[in-house]
């Protein structure tokens, strides 16, 4: 049977047919049409037909690559060996490359800059010790304010009990101690003194250099100044007493700041 045949090799019946042969014709041609859509068969939700070959009808059900993976409010397209979700971090935190996760990237908190609050101790008698300091931090910031004394006094700073600072402030300047850290504050009850102090590489065991900076309410002064650390070793506590441990503190905390 010399029929014709279609672009995807059906044969069909041709008007030279005789009506007895068109029974075997439409057989012979819808055999055809059936085997030519097999590969059509099957599949599922969402997906969707691929080329196999570059042979006419040579398909098969995939599901699409280029689907979005986001479900949820933040969510970013990554891509590790596929595409993938990567979940939206914490307040504050920050997108930043990371080799060892998957995609390369990460949400993580700053590693670098700002301050870390690390402890709030109110001053109480003569002597206020903050010991345990934490030593995962690059700078020590020390912040006092709103005390007084029950007399006139000065503020001492040591360290680590035999660790001590190498500047003297008295009736505002600044001169060459080699015992401790002194810096003259008013008389009683006024309580608007403030010290700032921030010490440089505080973890390490060597002399640390730093500032120092006041403001005395009660003679409406200030003043600032560089500092040396007198000790080889690793700043771990801090004590603040009154000069002579004769005066006793009142009101006011000091604030020890961690900075990265």
């Amino acid at each position: 049977m010399a029929n014709p045949t279609t672009y995807f090799g059906w044969v069909m019946p041709n008007s030279a047919d005789l009506v007895t042969d068109l029974p075997a014709d439409f057989n012979v041609f819808g055999q055809g049409v059936d085997t030519s859509m097999s590969q059509l068969l099957g599949g599922t939700t969402g997906q969707v037909l691929s080329k196999t070959s570059a042979t006419n009808m040579a398909f098969t059900w995939v599901t699409p690559t280029d689907q979005t993976p986001l479900t949820t409010k933040g969510d970013l397209f990554t891509f590790s060996t596929v595409d993938a979700r990567l979940g939206v971090g914490t307040n504050g935190q920050v997108l930043t490359c990371d080799s060892t996760q998957s995609t390369g990237l990460k949400y993580a908190t700053p590693s670098s800059g700002g301050m870390t609050l690390l402890s709030t101790t109110a001053l109480t008698g003569t002597s206020t010790t903050v010991s345990s300091i934490d030593q995962t931090y690059t700078d020590l910031v020390l912040y006092i304010s709103g005390f007084s004394f029950s007399a006139n006094a000065e503020l001492n700073f040591t360290t680590g009990g035999t660790n001590y600072y190498s500047v003297r402030q008295q009736n505002n300047t600044f001169t060459y101690d080699s015992a401790v850290t002194k810096i003259r504050t008013s008389a009683s009850t006024i309580n608007y003194q403030s010290v700032y102090m921030q010490i440089n590489k505080y973890a390490d065991a060597v002399a640390h250099t730093g500032n120092v900076a006041y403001f005395d309410a009660n003679f409406g002064a200030t003043g600032n100044t560089w500092f040396t650390h007198n000790g080889n070793s690793a700043v771990t506590s801090i004590t603040v007493t009154s000069q002579a441990g004769t005066a006793t503190m009142s009101t006011g905390s000091v604030l020890i700041y961690g900075v990265k």
